[in-house]
């Protein structure tokens, strides 16, 4: 029996790759929350962060909504960059 081949939104693969870029879930969570394989995930993570400057090259920027999420994400990326300083000065690395 084969599978027929699932093709996601754009806006679903945005929302599960922020989801991971967010950080709050592990990938094995989000998979299972999301129904898909964590290869996807990491995929579509990859791809968001790689193809991320297009949006401000159009000049047109973000939608008003939006900057206080990117906002949130940047201060989450500050507290994640600060505990991974501190835990590896702390296990000597």
């Amino acid at each position: 029996m084969s599978r027929k081949r699932r093709n996601h939104s754009p806006d679903f693969k945005a929302k599960v790759a922020l989801a991971a870029i967010k950080g709050d879930e592990t990938l094995s969570e989000l998979a299972q929350r999301f129904g898909i394989n964590a290869n996807l995930i990491v995929k579509w993570k990859k791809q968001l962060l790689e193809q991320s400057s297009e949006v401000f090259a159009s000049g047109k920027g973000l939608a008003p909504g939006r900057e206080s999420e990117l906002k949130d994400l940047q201060a989450k990326i500050g507290e994640i960059t600060m505990v991974n300083d501190f835990l590896s000065k702390a296990l000597g690395r």
